[in-house]
């Protein structure tokens, strides 16, 4: 299969599939518990229908929109996730680059695997920094304060996270940095070869954010341990509201789920939320994100950008939650896929057809802009 054989999400995981061992998939692809929620992230959109309108002299379409005080030229952005160097070995250098070209949002990890600086050079898009609320303090203050240095434009905390979800697949084959694999894992390693080839052939794996702060030698941290034994579960409103004020810029929660949370996130000077059940891989049975959206915007809209993430894999499920009141939406495992099918080529791929997709199905619509998107225009069932 060839990138130009690619047409949609599927395609893309299937490419992906035939390219990383079972392990590495299934770390992408999987979620918590019985991945309930991650399946139904993708169907709550099929709940609710578009109505279009005809003969409104639709010529060009301005898809461009303005989230967190930063211009887009996409009404869709690249969410930070970790490790993307397991997938390719461009990693996140190839999500600067083609977020670069389409100029529009793109994020790094704290467990991300090439550093900020590094990344910030590679792309004039604004960049995302998105981080975990540590135990030590200074530890967070340091974080924040390269990030600032490097560039960032919006700082985003992660506050779903304080503890890893149950995310069985990667237990069966005993996925962790550094692997600890199962017999069965080992084997599924084995199968590809040509992965294994490309891993060991490049720049060797790390954690850039993170790398002053954790030894990674040894073998004693894996992505679990990391979580339990340094992320702080007692984390509060007065934690975030501090952070905000050190920050002093666009300051954005990722994992808001309740009308109340958004409510305390507005009050306390953030300027963004993202509405997101981290792709499922949290808390199985949680509510999504697109069923909460109205209810959230219409309660803090006109107080601060509400975004929206989760089982996004298709132009008109953009359209949907820009209808609803969504700024922007951000893409994870649509990026993900064609990152680890092709590297920077592959996400730029993705990212064509995306554009293409929602410019199509705004002309549909009737709509010249992402303005002119409206409740108007949804019916639920």
């Amino acid at each position: 299969m060839q990138l130009n054989d690619c047409h949609n999400f599927y395609d893309f995981r299937r490419m992906a599939q035939r390219r990383l061992p079972g392990p590495i998939f299934n770390y992408i692809d999987g979620a918590a518990d019985d991945e309930v929620t991650y399946r139904r992230n993708t169907a709550s959109f099929e709940q609710c229908d578009l109505v279009p309108n005809v003969l409104r002299g639709v010529g060009s379409v301005d898809l461009s929109v303005t989230v967190m005080g930063q211009k887009l030229a996409l009404p869709v952005y690249c969410s930070p996730t970790a490790l993307q160097r397991l997938f390719h070995h461009q990693g996140e250098r190839a999500v600067a680059a083609a977020s670069g070209k389409y100029a529009t949002m793109f994020g790094v990890s704290s467990l991300g695997t090439v550093g900020l600086e590094e990344v910030r050079k590679l792309s004039n898009a604004p960049q995302i920094y998105q981080f975990y609320f540590h135990k030590d303090r200074g530890l967070n203050r340091a974080m924040m304060e390269r990030a600032k240095a490097a560039g960032v434009e919006v700082m985003m905390l992660t506050v779903d996270s304080i503890t890893g979800g149950n995310r069985e697949r990667d237990k069966r084959t005993g996925f962790s940095i550094p692997f600890k694999l199962t017999l069965g894992g080992m084997l599924q390693f084995a199968l590809k070869p040509a992965w294994g080839i490309n891993y060991v052939t490049h720049e060797r794996f790390r954690l850039p954010q993170l790398d002053e702060h954790i030894d990674m030698s040894g073998g004693a941290m894996s992505i679990g341990q990391y979580f339990t034994d340094m992320l702080d579960p007692t984390m509060n409103w007065d934690d975030v509201a501090e952070m905000v004020k050190l920050w002093n810029g666009q300051f954005c929660l990722k994992g808001i789920m309740s009308v109340g949370d958004a409510k305390r996130a507005a009050d306390i000077g953030c300027t963004g939320i993202v509405l997101s059940n981290h792709g499922g891989r949290q808390l199985d049975g949680s509510r999504t994100a697109f069923d909460h959206l109205a209810e959230i915007v219409d309660a803090v809209g006109d107080r601060i950008d509400v975004l929206i993430d989760g089982g996004v894999q298709r132009g008109t499920h953009v359209l949907k939650a820009l209808s609803l009141g969504a700024k922007a939406v951000g893409l994870g495992r649509y990026y993900l896929f064609p990152l680890a099918a092709a590297g920077q080529a592959g996400v730029e791929r993705a990212l064509e057809l995306m554009r293409i997709e929602i410019e199509r199905d705004m002309r549909l619509m009737g709509c010249a802009s992402v303005q002119q998107l409206s409740r108007s225009n949804l019916r639920f069932r």
